[in-house]
């Protein structure tokens, strides 16, 4: 889909002219994948990646899908007609699709109010957040699991705050651990700054050559949080780095900001 449709000059006008568009990384937000994972088994029996959602300004879906073609073949509407149909029903007919969003929101709460005991949350669920991730935390080379192994700046900056508020020294250490591994490792670009995506390995040494935005902006965030926390130079001088390369390979003459640097040049991943 990315190199049918997602690269294709003509899909990506019409993406820009009648949609905000939203890439959610899967692998760092599993809980937002959740969600609307979720909706499209409500909506059409199944689920699977790509996922393909549209929804209201204020997220309420109300049409998912998976895989589509950039043409439409065989009886299967292709992903430029898709587009140009709720393009026209969003200005023929909104009232009837926000009332579609409104309703499969609702199923979708009833069916997480089922699941829930309906208990408030409590200090307790903190901890039980800081276990969670205690329990997959790596000793020797920081971060979480195992291969591949990505940032998620997320876990930090809840450890940070867990750090802060409970006065564990274990959540910090588990920061700076994390840190002190990614900044020397081949996740962080060493010539040119700014974080790959992630490690292919255990120990931050060999990336997937993809820089997104978005990683840029919360590591960037946890390098500067870890700085105000410890008073460390190489968090800030790290942070520093990250939005230097931001400003150097991922902002347009005319002030806008790239979403990403590709993996491929030439067809050849990390061929830059």
């Amino acid at each position: 889909m990315k190199r049918e449709s997602f690269e294709d000059e003509q899909v990506a006008s019409l993406l820009n002219e009648k949609f905000v568009c939203v890439k959610v990384d899967r692998e760092e937000r599993p809980d937002v994948d959740s969600i609307y994972m979720k909706v499209c088994q409500l909506l059409t029996g199944s689920g699977g990646w790509p996922l393909t959602i549209i929804m209201t300004a204020e997220e309420r879906p109300f049409f998912a899908g998976t895989y589509f073609p950039r043409d439409s073949t065989y009886g299967r509407i292709g992903l430029i007609d898709l587009l140009q149909k709720v393009s026209d029903l969003w200005q023929k007919d909104r009232q009837k699709l926000l009332e579609e969003a409104m309703n499969i929101t609702m199923n979708l709460t009833t069916l997480s109010e089922m699941k829930s005991n309906g208990e408030n949350l409590t200090e307790g669920v903190l901890d039980e957040a800081f276990i969670g991730l205690a329990d997959s935390f790596d000793e020797v080379n920081g971060g979480f699991g195992s291969r591949p192994k990505f940032p998620t700046p997320h876990n930090l900056l809840f450890l940070l705050r867990y750090w802060k508020r409970r006065k564990n020294q274990k959540a910090l250490s588990m920061v700076e651990k994390t840190l002190q591994k990614m900044r020397l490792g081949g996740i962080f670009d060493q010539v040119g700054f700014g974080f790959h995506r992630y490690s292919t390995d255990s120990s931050w040494l060999v990336p997937h050559f993809e820089k997104m935005l978005y990683d840029q902006a919360l590591i960037s965030l946890a390098y500067t949080e870890a700085y105000q926390a410890t008073g460390k130079e190489e968090y800030r001088l790290t942070a520093e780095e990250i939005l230097q390369y931001v400003l150097t390979s991922l902002t347009h003459r005319d002030g806008a900001f790239w979403s990403a640097e590709d993996a491929e040049s030439e067809d050849e991943e990390g061929r830059f």
